[in-house]
């Protein structure tokens, strides 16, 4: 078949979607934000056994560090959350995710502490993930990349930290996935961590989440256009399947109280039903499109490996199975916030680590706040949350012992 040359008029008609996945590639791999590269000669050692090197990891930073290092707060993302926790998505250009959280005068008072957030290994805003050029190949990991845990995540953001100049953190903040991380920094290097703020999250996933994460993956790959990983390399994109991924995750963040106040059964632009296949329900569309925008900006790889690590995530398992053990002897603040509607992350898994922190005899502050808004409520504003971490960042810093003594 002849090539047919394509009219400058055609070559314009590219969607705002197959735009932004070009934006969002781009940043995967040459981020707007900062990077801070290891090299060959400074590998990181997998769970699995494998070495990664060269990496990446990508990462903002907001504030100022004071002159004795005391102040730096890292926030961890969740499932897919980014390094612009503040600031403005270079895909979406919607604002950071957590700006309710973290900014000027928030509870996390970006003039008071010095913020980093980076984005997770494995993940697909530039750090690497399998989005990143395989350098033994010239081609993208895709499923070619190891398989990645929670404490790789943790490991890859000590790392930054070191480099960073940072003996010390003063706090670490993070909800969902970000909780998960959040927990695993505490036991893995507990003097490297005066406090820490887990939020609607545990310390091991259920078999019940991870059968929701294994709807969302077997979606992926039953596309098309997954190709077995390789979808790069055809310049197609598993658009379907991840959208169903998304859009059946999207109903785990959500309470049923929510889903009925927010929908209902009310129809979508329409009187009656069409006794047909099409949205006709509110719910279905704002399914829909929460699909739909999710792929604009997320690689169908990394949501695999990162809900794959998520799956793996169970802390006491890796301490003879008790939990106890993984914080014995630690002198880490912690605060752990849950909510009455989250069925992902219900009050009971964030009670278990408090009953392990306390034979652990670790200090821990617990509270479970009353929201309809389900596991999301983390994201949104919700007052009670917003001054538990006020106070208990506060009570933190009187107790922190610091070495310039010339404050």
């Amino acid at each position: 078949m002849a090539n047919i040359p394509i009219s400058d008029s055609e070559a314009q008609q590219d969607t705002g979607s197959e735009q932004l996945e070009k934006i969002a590639l781009n940043e995967a791999r040459s981020p707007s934000s900062n990077v801070w590269v290891f090299d060959e000669n400074d590998p990181l050692v997998l769970e699995c056994g494998a070495s990664l090197a060269p990496i990446k990891v990508a990462y903002e930073t907001y504030g100022t560090l004071n002159s004795d290092k005391s102040n730096a707060i890292l926030i961890c993302h969740a499932l897919t959350g980014d390094q612009y926790v503040a600031s403005e998505n270079p895909v979406t250009g919607k604002p950071g995710w957590w700006t309710t959280m973290v900014g000027s005068g928030k509870p996390v008072d970006t003039d008071r502490f010095f913020v980093i957030c980076s984005n997770v290994l494995g993940g697909c805003l530039g750090t690497t993930g399998p989005v990143s050029i395989n350098p033994e190949t010239g081609t993208a990991f895709a499923t070619s990349l190891p398989v990645i845990t929670i404490r790789d995540m943790v490991a890859a953001q000590a790392k930054l930290i070191t480099a960073l100049g940072i003996d010390k953190l003063f706090s670490i903040v993070g909800g969902s996935m970000g909780g998960m991380q959040v927990l695993q920094w505490a036991a893995s290097y507990p003097d490297r961590v005066h406090s820490v703020v887990m939020i609607a999250s545990g310390a091991r996933h259920t078999s019940q989440n991870i059968a929701f994460h294994e709807v969302g993956r077997q979606a992926v790959m039953a596309d098309p256009q997954w190709h077995g990983g390789n979808y790069l390399e055809q310049n197609v994109a598993p658009r379907k399947g991840l959208a169903v991924a998304r859009m059946a995750a999207h109903i785990t963040y959500m309470s049923g109280e929510s889903l009925q106040s927010k929908f209902g059964r009310n129809l979508q632009d329409r009187d009656k039903v069409t006794f047909g296949f099409e949205a006709d329900f509110q719910i279905e569309s704002y399914l829909r499109h929460q699909g739909m925008t999710f792929v604009e900006r997320f690689d169908a790889n990394s949501y695999l490996y990162v809900t794959r690590a998520m799956d793996y995530f169970d802390l006491a398992e890796d301490y003879n199975g008790k939990l106890a053990n993984a914080f014995m002897g630690t002198k880490t603040r912690f605060c752990l916030i849950s909510f009455t509607t989250d069925w992902l992350f219900p009050t009971d898994e964030s009670r278990s680590i408090v009953h392990a922190l306390n034979a652990a005899r670790a200090s821990v502050s617990f509270v479970e706040i009353a929201s309809d808004r389900g596991h999301d409520a983390f994201l949104l504003e919700e007052p009670d949350m917003f001054a538990t971490i006020r106070g208990f960042l506060k009570s933190a810093e009187r107790t922190l012992v610091r070495t310039d003594t010339s404050k």
